[in-house]
């Protein structure tokens, strides 16, 4: 996928409330990400861990560009990005086997 333009590795995490992208991809992609409105989220084992909220420009998935999509940007780094429901949500997914089909809703 791409975020505001540079590329970046998704995994899709219907259990994540919004995408979220590490602190050393955000510096890649140029997003200062520290102006954001800090906070914490709840990661699968239950701990806390910080980070801040922020406001992508672009997401693309394939042939899906969807503007002012959600984020939260951790530190702690991670091999790809967690693409959640502030883009998921914003589509329609349909499995047909082992694809997933995203169409965009609106």
């Amino acid at each position: 996928g791409q975020v505001n333009g540079g590329h970046i590795r998704f995994m899709v995490d219907t259990g994540a409330t919004m995408i979220r992208i590490s602190a050393q991809d955000a510096q890649r992609l140029g997003i200062d990400y520290r102006n954001g409105e800090p906070g914490y989220s709840i990661v699968a084992d239950g701990r806390r861990v910080p980070n801040y909220r922020v406001k992508l420009d672009t997401v693309t998935v394939g042939g899906i560009t969807l503007y002012n999509v959600e984020a939260n940007v951790g530190e702690g780094g991670m091999s790809y990005a967690l693409l959640g429901m502030s883009f998921l949500s914003r589509t329609v997914m349909r499995r047909e086997g082992q694809n997933l089909t995203l169409t965009k809703r609106y």
